[in-house]
């Protein structure tokens, strides 16, 4: 299969799973990452230039919220992001969609 098909087919559900870890607890890009990758069994290999526009997309959408922690130590400075209630209504409808999408997109290829 031609990598641009796979492509296409992730970039519409990444705003919806990033919601989705984003709505279990607050988290910052790189962690982000590293869960899409484990929870997809490395299907979902992301880069931070793909990650980080989403993000910002989001919080001007007022889906997500970040905020710079404070350096302690040694350690630098994260953006830490957590869904907001409109993005959590937003995750809500996406993910029916999803489930009418997926259903519907099934029972053709059947």
């Amino acid at each position: 299969m031609k990598p641009k098909y796979e492509q296409q087919m992730k970039k519409g559900v990444l705003e919806m799973l990033v919601l989705q870890l984003l709505s279990e607890k607050e988290k910052y890009g790189y962690q982000l990452i590293c869960e899409l990758r484990d929870k997809s069994s490395e299907m979902f290999l992301l880069k931070e230039g793909t990650l980080y526009p989403i993000l910002y997309r989001m919080e001007d959408d007022g889906l997500v919220v970040g905020k710079w922690s404070e350096p302690k130590g040694r350690e630098v400075s994260k953006k830490y992001y957590w869904i907001t209630e409109e993005g959590q209504e937003t995750l809500r409808r996406l993910r029916q969609l999803w489930r009418d999408f997926s259903r519907t997109v099934d029972g053709i290829l059947e």
